[in-house]
């Protein structure tokens, strides 16, 4: 959301622009109304939406039309006030000032506009039937709203409404020519009922929606509210309550409402909430929180952490059997704008007849965090984590190691997650011992698909000192890639030490060992 707004008030001379600022700002109206108001910023704590506002008069009397289109770049949203009791001022919205503000903008986004309606007090009845076909033929404008700087009436209104078409736009959510939510909006919109659907149904109960309602709003809807939520969505959408639970169907109807009656604050409420940003991507912010990894450091998942992937793995074995079908592995990735895990996954973990079993599943989880924290910390947003879990972010389910270099010093090690490197010839069957280490004989290794390439690492848990610990195994590429990549970490840690990586070294027939160097001496 935007940090700040910028308000441009545009149009013909006389209808009142200047009255209007001033009207605000001083709460009366002016005895003496200068030919263009200085430029005024609206504190943040006596906006509605707790943002700096700034509000920028117009005169083309005393500025160029280089210097007003200068004005509209740096504008967020645009005001352009007519005259309700002078159609020409009302014509002039189609003829010169839409074209103004986004002629040379076809192909990119459009500044939103609100229409104001200044001089309310000296026509009886409205000039809404003279606005609507204009409202209709420039999806641009937001709202229009009729008011009167003499009277001060609407005018606080006026104003909250410029600041809502810049911090709540409509573009993004809503298309006015077919009535429906924008692509990008329904699938935002579906993945966060998903992710609220928590036994999968494919319907939020009265339990779901007081959740997902408390996790918005901060308070959950009363017994009466949610029946009459639910009868509105039975009167309009056939399928949108189904055994009383709300559908999806139900919930994109329901958005769209919302939106339809102006209140598309509340869909980017909604939004904001599940980590989207005004793209209606998710934002960096929520996919990557700020998280340090030191120097000799490596990090794992926190009971926490292993506590909420579980819990997903459970939601999605629907058929009780303790490990993921495909079709169950797809389910669960229906909220990744791709699958995460690809085929490798089969030759990396432990599996079961091609299912992906808990034991294999947190192994998968507990390699992508010890490998790459950023991709685990993606996974986690994904998944909803600092929404389902009630915390700040998702670097909460993950733990930072202590450094190696003092768990050699102390000849211990807390770490649950140790590297293991395996060298050694071509063709004495390197590959092979990787997959035997997931339990896997040669029969299940032939079967792999000839053009399948080894796995890059392998992981399984081992017993050390009677503690489990994860395991991982670089395969022929990973382990030259390690080498590569951090020789360091291979110098005089070959021999029995469990703080830090370990050399495996296999050999074929009638070949002397190979042995990983130490340091000289």
């Amino acid at each position: 959301m935007k940090r700040d707004v910028r308000i441009l008030l545009l149009g013909e001379a006389q209808v009142g622009k200047t009255s209007l600022i001033l009207s605000l700002v001083g709460e009366e109206f002016p005895e003496e109304v200068p030919p263009r108001a200085e430029e005024i910023t609206i504190p943040a704590d006596v906006t509605p939406e707790k943002v700096p506002t700034h509000i920028v008069d117009s005169s083309e009397a005393e500025q160029t039309v280089e210097e007003l289109q200068d004005e509209i770049h740096k504008a967020n949203v645009v005001c352009v006030v007519y005259d309700v009791s002078e159609e020409a001022t009302i014509e002039k919205i189609r003829t010169k000032w839409i074209p103004l503000v986004n002629g040379g903008t076809e192909r990119g986004p459009r500044v939103p506009i609100i229409l104001v309606g200044n001089k309310s007090d000296l026509r009886p009845g409205s000039s809404m039937e003279a606005v609507l076909p204009i409202m209709s033929q420039f999806p641009e404008i937001e709202t229009c709203v009729e008011c009167s700087a003499k009277n001060l009436r609407n005018i606080s209104e006026l104003f909250y409404y410029a600041q809502k078409a810049v911090l709540h736009p409509t573009a993004p959510l809503y298309d006015p020519e077919t009535k429906q939510l924008k692509p990008a909006c329904s699938q935002a919109l579906t993945r966060i009922f998903r992710l609220s659907d928590q036994d999968l149904d494919q319907a939020l109960s009265d339990e779901e929606l007081n959740a997902f309602q408390k996790s918005c709003f901060g308070h959950p809807l009363a017994p009466q509210a949610l029946d009459d939520v639910k009868m509105v969505v039975r009167k309009n959408v056939a399928g949108g309550v189904r055994d009383d639970r709300l559908t999806l169907d139900g919930f994109l109807f329901l958005n769209t409402l919302f939106i339809q009656r102006g209140r598309h604050e509340t869909t980017w409420t909604i939004l904001r909430r599940f980590g989207y940003g005004d793209t209606l991507d998710l934002s960096p912010d929520y996919l990557l929180p700020p998280f340090h990894v030191p120097p000799g450091c490596s990090t794992e998942l926190n009971h926490f952490g292993y506590q909420f992937v579980q819990k997903v793995f459970e939601k999605h074995d629907q058929d009780r059997d303790g490990a993921l079908s495909p079709a169950e592995l797809q389910g669960l990735f229906s909220v990744f704008p791709a699958a995460p895990w690809g085929p490798q996954l089969l030759y990396t973990v432990p599996t079961e007849a091609g299912r992906l079993p808990l034991h294999g599943y947190l192994c998968q989880w507990t390699l992508v965090t010890y490998l790459d924290v950023q991709r685990c910390l993606e996974h986690l947003g994904y998944l909803g984590y600092p929404i389902l879990c009630k915390q700040d972010s998702q670097a909460h389910a993950i733990t930072v190691t202590r450094e190696k270099m003092l768990d050699q010093e102390k000849g211990q090690t807390q770490r649950n997650v140790l590297l293991c490197k395996v060298v050694g010839a071509r063709g004495v069957g390197k590959s092979s011992f990787l997959q035997a280490f997931l339990g896997r004989g040669l029969e299940h290794q032939d079967a792999r698909e000839p053009c399948q390439e080894p796995a890059i690492y392998t992981i399984n848990t081992v017993q050390v000192n009677g503690q489990e610990k994860y395991l991982i195994t670089p395969g022929p590429r990973g382990a030259e890639h390690h080498l590569l990549l951090a020789p360091a970490d291979t110098g005089g840690c070959w021999g029995r030490c469990c703080c830090c990586p370990q050399l495996l070294t296999l050999q074929g027939p009638g070949e002397e060992p190979m042995r990983p160097r130490g340091p000289a001496g």
